[in-house]
């Protein structure tokens, strides 16, 4: 079974108390699955030089899934370009720093996204792409969706995915091949994001 890392957005601390990290990292438990929440480090310039090594330490290899939010997705994208990792959850991914001094400084927008050595490091990507996402411009989520090849899903909450527990509108389901998706079906059903993680082969 796959141990789920959870990397949260930036400014996010501490991080059980914080968006839906803490519940996800509950349900996860619950059902028997080992997931990894921890307060990181640089929290609010989420550097980088800092994040991907710790995000190692937490376990990211290519027996783990991550689910990266935010500035939690990036770092996500640019352990791929270097590291093997089972599966990757992407929440308001972007793929620039917006024009933001505050996000440039994290380091992971001063050059190409290697996105070709990305697919071959991971055996599947689903992405939330919120194209009404209060922060982040559609087009940034889109261009990540279509250089990544990701599973899509958009549920137009217009809320950057900042909430403290996971809406009924969030669904977790199994993917091809086994993976992990998210949909944006209106199941009524949002303990099902735990159950995710142990309805498939190799997790």
């Amino acid at each position: 079974m796959a141990t789920v890392i959870i990397v949260p957005g930036n400014g996010c601390i501490p991080v059980q108390k914080c968006n839906w990290y803490g519940w996800l990292h509950k349900e996860l438990q619950k059902k028997g699955v080992t997931s990894v929440l921890r307060d990181m480090p640089d929290p609010n310039e989420a550097k980088e030089k800092i994040w991907l090594p710790f995000m190692r330490k937490m376990g990211a290899d290519e027996k783990a899934c991550i689910v990266g939010h935010s500035s939690g997705a990036e770092a996500a994208m640019r352990l791929l370009e270097t590291d093997k990792i089972a599966g990757v959850c992407l929440v308001a991914a972007c793929h620039t720093d917006l024009g933001e001094a505050s996000e440039a400084v994290s380091g992971y927008y001063n050059r190409p996204w290697q996105w070709e050595k990305m697919k071959a490091n991971v055996g599947w990507v689903s992405q939330f792409l919120d194209e009404k996402d209060c922060f982040i411009p559609a087009e940034e989520g889109l261009h990540v969706h279509e250089n990544l090849n990701t599973v899509r899903f958009a549920p137009y909450l217009a809320q950057h995915a900042s909430f403290r527990t996971v809406p009924r509108s969030w669904r977790f389901f199994p993917g091809k091949d086994s993976s992990c998706c998210i949909t944006a079906e209106h199941c009524g059903h949002a303990k099902e994001l735990g159950d995710c993680f142990i309805m498939r082969r190799g997790l």
